[in-house]
């Protein structure tokens, strides 16, 4: 059963991760936001099953029609190219909780698992990304343009997001919260 305070937890991890697509910089076909920064932090701090609702919840109001993605919202949203990114939210705040059960985990170990949460949001919206834009819309992209596209361009800018959110995790559990 859950209770009040994780109730409020979930809520307000999914209202970060929406605020974080509205913080953003412009790139062809991905754009860098700062949802991957609240993901990874709801699944350290929430753990798997919570971590993984938050999102669900997250990406169940933008489905709803609430513009809450980088792009808008709505039902609609699912033929955009970069849809598989946040089915992998799903999965990466999953994966970070399953793998920090402990509260006392120190940086590096923190740092490691939200690079193979980070992983698993790559390779969700690496995946939708090819089958999108060669399937749906019909652009005849190979596989190597779209790991540029998809991962190799916006890569940096998650890798210093992902120190970041290692580090504000840390603090986090060191402080009980």
């Amino acid at each position: 059963m859950i209770g009040a305070r994780e109730i409020t937890r979930v809520a307000l991890m999914a209202a970060l991760t929406a605020s974080g697509a509205f913080i953003r910089i412009p790139l062809p076909y991905v754009p860098l936001t700062l949802q991957t920064v609240f993901v990874l932090l709801a699944g350290a701090m929430l753990g798997a099953r919570l971590g993984a609702l938050s999102q669900i919840i997250y990406l169940t109001v933008g489905l709803a029609g609430v513009p809450v993605f980088a792009g808008g919202g709505g039902p609609g949203y699912v033929l955009q190219p970069t849809f598989g990114y946040l089915i992998g939210f799903i999965g990466g705040a999953y994966l970070v909780g399953r793998l920090i059960e402990d509260p006392t985990t120190g940086y590096i170990s923190i740092l490691q698992t939200m690079f193979s949460g980070l992983g698993v949001i790559y390779l969700c919206g690496i995946i939708y990304l090819y089958l999108n834009l060669n399937f749906i819309t019909g652009k005849e992209i190979g596989l190597g343009t779209v790991i540029k596209i998809g991962l190799l361009i916006p890569l940096p800018g998650d890798v210093v997001k992902t120190l970041l959110a290692a580090l504000v995790a840390t603090k986090l559990k060191r402080a009980g919260l």
